[in-house]
């Protein structure tokens, strides 16, 4: 599933509100949660263990907060949908609106001709305050940071979860009764260990070895100047970078390698990185323009993570698991938030169809499509490189081979790349690069002058 297939939100068909859910994790993907929950419970708990702060700052807590981090078209319109006028809140406290002529593609040796695109650039802790600020205000939501989780609270049979024990701000514990819990505690989730300490399976999982490392830091910017570039790190290079224009006046500048090809993070040693890389516009940044302060944060990701919970057959009551605490992606792919979004609004529909009755397994059936997509993806052009370990999709093998052959044609058929954006967007799915006219546009005649032209490659 992605955004042209996940059905909008439909504020009109929600359960009555009573009881109370709790949601652990005050992340993008917690938030959207609580935001959902917000219309089916009178009372939202959501449990951080970081202070929040009242401005839009990375919290002590995630330390990818200070890199990269792009929200897809399809995360964005889905967040535009729960929460209307986020990207405009966004963008009036800074954020950053560039085309497809100012942000450019780089892959398979040259750029993608996305003249007709474009996306909302912001750091993350400014996307993560803005909807945590419109998520607070709701009803009924109540947000208690400084607060540690500690376990689930289960009936005597371990057939529901009933709430959870936290210690508190006074370092007290705490039981907190709930009808629905939302595990949003992202990679370091303890519900699969809980699970099996119960009487449950855990969740099969599936792994792909990248051993990625990001470097990062905060350069001056010109007011109008909006360049940005993707330069994935692609089999056989092991390097890559981001350049993103972001609020106050600045470029993100990250650098990455995979498996052990690692950036330094003293300001030499990062220019140098970036002096390597096939694409100049980089280094011409970081020559030209200073640090803002000099810092260059480092963050390691050893790999995708994939929790199948949609396989098991028996999952305990009121639980429900979301974001990264399901499935973690390469963080060069950008795609992390954008499918928490679309999580939340399966959320909202499996609220609407089941009530609260077979909400669990309801919901992790239809998260597994979303995931699929961003998982294919993402996983796809890591085992393109010979050292990673990983079982590559049923598939994927052609599957690559053709999207390559797309990416090819693309750097000069702009009809192509707004196609293949549609889909590494996640705003339509992987399907549409199989239409006639896509496969047409991929093995015949290159278009030029004379040549009959036919209908966008995205048409129906």
């Amino acid at each position: 599933m992605t955004l042209s297939t996940v059905p909008s939100y439909d504020g009109e068909r929600i359960p009555d509100r009573d009881g109370r859910a709790v949601v652990l994790g005050a992340g993008v993907a917690g938030l959207l949660a609580a935001r959902v929950l917000a219309d089916a419970f009178e009372a939202v708990t959501v449990i951080e263990r970081d202070p929040l702060p009242d401005v839009a700052e990375p919290r002590r807590g995630v330390p990818q907060g200070n890199h990269v981090h792009v929200l897809l078209e399809g995360g964005r319109a889905a967040i535009d949908d729960l929460c209307p006028g986020f990207s405009d809140d966004v963008t009036a406290s800074g954020g950053v609106i560039t085309s497809g002529t100012e942000f450019r593609i780089y892959v398979q040796g040259d750029t993608l001709r996305t003249d007709h695109q474009s996306l909302h650039l912001a750091t993350r802790a400014l996307y993560e305050h803005t909807v945590r600020r419109r998520v607070a205000s709701l009803e009924g939501v109540e947000m208690r940071s400084g607060c540690q989780f500690v376990d689930y609270v289960a009936d005597g049979e371990s057939t529901a979860v009933e709430g959870v024990t936290i210690r508190n701000r006074e370092s007290d514990r705490e039981r907190l009764v709930a009808d629905l819990v939302v595990d949003a505690t992202g990679r370091t989730s303890r519900t699969p260990e809980w699970l099996e300490t119960h009487g449950y399976d855990r969740p099969p999982v599936d792994e792909v070895e990248i051993d990625i490392g990001y470097a990062s830091t905060f350069v001056e910017r010109p007011p109008d100047d909006r360049r940005g570039v993707s330069l994935e790190a692609e089999a056989p290079r092991t390097r890559g970078a981001f350049l993103v224009p972001v609020e106050g006046d600045r470029w993100l500048v990250n650098l990455h390698g995979v498996h052990g090809d690692h950036p330094p993070t003293d300001p030499d040693g990062f220019e140098a990185f970036a002096a390597t890389l096939p694409f100049p516009i980089v280094s011409e940044i970081l020559s030209d323009h200073p640090m803002t302060d000099g810092d260059v944060a480092f963050y390691p990701f050893p790999s995708n993570r994939r929790y199948r919970y949609e396989k098991l057959d028996r999952f305990p009551d009121g639980l429900v698991v979301v974001g990264d605490a399901i499935a973690s992606f390469n963080p060069v792919n950008g795609q992390g938030m954008s499918v928490a979004a679309l999580e939340a609004l399966l959320l909202h529909h499996a609220l609407v169809k089941t009530g609260r009755d077979g909400l669990e397994l309801e919901f992790f059936d239809d998260a597994a499509a979303v995931v699929d997509v961003a998982w294919n993806l993402s996983v796809g052009g890591d085992l393109a490189f010979s050292q990673t370990e990983g079982e590559l999709p049923r598939g994927a093998a052609a599957y690559d081979w053709y999207v390559n052959r797309l990416i090819r044609r693309a750097h000069t058929d702009v009809r192509l790349a707004d196609v293949l954006w549609s889909v590494f967007m996640l705003e339509r799915p992987p399907s549409v690069l199989f239409r006639p006219r896509v496969v047409w546009r991929a093995f015949g005649p290159i278009p030029g002058r004379g040549e009959k032209r036919i209908r966008q490659a995205t048409d129906p």
